[in-house]
């Protein structure tokens, strides 16, 4: 039996490690690369080079690929899933799902009338990690929930916002882009979340309220904090920045009436506090283009688009809420990694050493944020009715 073809549809950034995905399959006999798409040819192309989608699907039928992996800009998804889905071509699709829920409804139903896969590159669903937090709830292991909340204290440079025409977009033009920390950055942390929680379709959600902040001279936002609640009563609250002092472990906190659960899901790591126990055990991981080309032959998707509603129904709140307000200066210091600059404003450029490209890596450090992000997760409750000192100037 030949292996199945795959190609990968944006190569450059995000898209090479999905490249070294590919890479390992070959190497284990899974999969094989038949083409790169990229508007930029790279400079060593590992397989056939197609400018766009639509040229490798107009190409000669017997080079069309059994799976697409698309690593585009969230305004491109459903397009491009949709037209590899309409020519009998699976689809694995980074995350967000979707530019909005109706964009997601309609990949849906297209998924169902084509009777393709498609799955969405929420990597932690792939994690072992996930299913023993779930068995642990099951087990009562922490008695009752009383909330789940996630943290995610991250840094990005000024020069993150400035790496494609769509970085830090709300909208282009007429098309929804949603690009802020709550739905690309750290979206992992929110869906993982509701996903330990039994949220998987929009109607697992009654509601959210949004708290939106921004730091940066961006449209989107980079400081955030969601409460949410599930029809089934469940409490999710979430405290998000890309403007922390230091990058750590974004983390999903499960909290009940006996304890704790805690999971840093980039590192599949989960740590069980309660009155009688202080455990923690690491857990593997299984990757989803590779579960992705099982799924061809029976196995069940670990992210089917059709489970991240819940996370869509997120997004919306986010897309139709007003725009992101601006954190005072008085609350902002914009960092390099050696020097703090007081105040706001539009960082200077910093050129780099040793053929490292010249660009902006400063970034905006949010006063006390990491604590304001805990207490949201933990309280479910947003910066502004916790009283986060930037909020009052608003």
């Amino acid at each position: 039996m030949s292996l199945p073809k795959v190609a990968v549809v944006g190569v450059h950034g995000h898209g090479g490690s999905h490249l070294r995905t590919v890479a390992d399959l070959e190497a284990r006999g899974l999969a094989r690369l038949s083409a790169v798409v990229d508007p930029r040819e790279p400079d060593d192309a590992p397989a056939p080079w197609f400018a766009s989608l639509g040229d490798l699907l107009s190409a000669d039928t017997g080079t069309l690929p059994d799976v697409v992996v698309l690593s585009t800009p969230i305004h491109t998804h459903l397009p491009l899933a949709r037209a590899a889905m309409e020519a009998g071509i699976d689809v694995l699709l980074e995350k967000p799902t979707a530019a909005s829920l109706a964009e997601h409804a309609e990949l849906v139903a297209v998924a169902e009338r084509t009777g393709r896969l498609c799955q969405v590159g929420f990597q932690t669903f792939g994690s072992h990690a996930l299913p023993a937090v779930v068995d642990m709830i099951a087990r009562g292991e922490v008695g009752q929930v009383t909330g789940i909340g996630a943290v995610g204290t991250w840094v990005r440079t000024a020069a993150y916002w400035t790496r494609s025409p769509w970085a830090g977009r709300r909208r282009m033009g007429d098309r929804a882009v949603v690009d802020g920390v709550v739905t690309n950055p750290l979206a992992h942390a929110v869906a993982t979340a509701l996903w330990v929680g039994g949220a998987r379709s929009s109607t697992d959600l009654a509601y959210v309220n949004t708290d939106l902040w921004r730091a940066n001279p961006i449209e989107a936002d980079d400081t955030s904090s969601l409460r949410a609640v599930g029809t089934d009563g469940t409490r999710y609250g979430f405290g998000l920045t890309l403007c922390a002092a230091e990058r750590t472990s974004a983390r999903v906190i499960v909290q009940g009436t006996a304890g704790e659960i805690e999971l840093e899901y980039e590192r599949d790591l989960v740590r069980l506090r309660t009155g009688r126990v202080v455990a923690e055990k690491q857990y593997g991981r299984t990757g989803l283009l590779e579960n992705l080309l099982r799924a061809r032959t029976g196995e069940r998707l670990l992210c089917d688009a059709r489970e991240t509603g819940a996370f869509m129904q997120v997004l919306e709140a986010v897309r139709t809420a007003a725009d992101p307000t601006p954190i005072g200066d008085d609350f902002v210091e914009w960092a390099d990694g050696i020097d703090t600059v007081p105040g706001g404003g539009p960082p200077g450029k910093i050129s780099g050493t040793q053929g490292n490209p010249v660009g902006d890596a400063r970034h905006p450090v949010v006063r006390d944020v990491a604590g304001w992000c805990e207490r949201a997760a933990r309280e479910q409750r947003t910066f502004t009715e916790l009283g986060a000192p930037w909020t009052a100037e608003s």
